[in-house]
């Protein structure tokens, strides 16, 4: 490994990783927030918001996928804060500005569900809503199926709980080889290329600010290879049993707000809508305009749907 002006690396237990330079998420528009860090067993760190009174009878748990971080929620969390919930919005191990490992083969599946576990348990968070897009649907729901009773209610947005006994869409296909075709992660290319609409030049440097160098990319770079596809995935038989054990019986509400434009999720609502039955009688909405990025593309129109939920399904 290279040692450069940017690169911070450091080694615990085998497992060498990288944390970002703070001055990369200096001035980044629209991204005022407070950071804050939790230390896990190896020395790394998991960055997270906490917006909003750390009383508030519902804490929101937003959770993002591949290769975005907490800056995707940027347009969400003023609303949201402003109807009197609080938000806690984690950057998963290998992005934002959390810890970095340098190998890909330090990520599997289980082990982000095990880090994000972290933040809830030191965290002491309860009454949790969930909302998870892309990756932070499939860490997310598996998260809520071992911890039934500190959930309250879950959105699910362009996600899935795939056990590998269905072949994945065309569209995710084509982006599991590409991830692994490219010599060097193409951030800009990835959130653009899903985001229907123009993003700026300031808002791209923001997606940009985590990785200064292709050193810092190998989580999102086995992302895609984590998913499972095949019915003898190391992770399929896991979630197979929180479909069963929890998803399947889970009465707590459950909203779908799915954007119309993401070919990679396309009808994968109605999966939750046909086998959860807390998801009977909910304001399940497609959002016209909402690519996979929805947070970029119909952020305050999410947070509007999530309050109303809120509102209409109260503890």
């Amino acid at each position: 490994m290279h040692t450069s002006q940017f690169v911070i690396d450091r080694q615990f237990y085998g497992m060498i990783f990288l944390d970002t330079p703070e001055e990369r998420f200096d001035q980044l528009v629209d991204y005022s927030f407070a950071a804050h860090y939790l230390t896990i067993e190896n020395g790394m760190r998991i960055h997270y918001l906490d917006e909003g009174n750390q009383q508030a009878d519902n804490t929101i748990l937003l959770l993002h996928g591949e290769p975005s971080w907490s800056y995707l929620y940027r347009h969400m969390i003023p609303p949201l804060i402003e109807a009197g919930h609080r938000c806690i919005v984690p950057d998963l191990i290998g992005f934002g500005r959390s810890s970095k490992p340098t190998a890909q083969s330090d990520y599997t599946y289980a082990r982000h569900i095990d880090w994000m576990q972290v933040v809830i348990d030191q965290l002491d968070l309860s009454n949790i809503t969930l909302f998870g897009q892309d990756w932070g649907g499939l860490i997310g729901l598996r998260l809520v199926a071992q911890n039934e009773d500190r959930f309250a209610r879950i959105v699910v947005s362009n996600t899935m709980l795939p056990t590998g006994d269905h072949k994945p869409t065309e569209a995710f296909l084509k982006w599991q080889a590409f991830s692994q075709k490219v010599e060097q992660f193409p951030v800009e290319f990835v959130l653009q290329g899903a985001t229907q609409k123009e993003l700026s030049e300031e808002v791209l440097k923001g997606y940009r600010a985590p990785f200064p160098s292709d050193d810092y990319t190998a989580g999102a770079k086995i992302f895609p290879m984590l998913v499972p596809t095949t019915p003898d995935d190391p992770e399929s038989e896991n979630n197979r049993q929180a479909w069963k054990n929890v998803l399947a019986n889970w009465e707590k509400p459950l909203l779908c707000l799915f954007g119309d434009k993401d070919p990679v999720t396309k009808g994968g609502d109605s999966v939750f809508q046909k086998l959860v039955p807390g998801s009977k009688g909910q304001k399940h909405t497609i959002i016209e305009g909402g690519g996979h990025f929805i947070q970029e593309d119909k952020g305050p129109e999410l947070s509007a749907h999530i309050i109303d939920f809120i509102n209409t399904n109260p503890l």
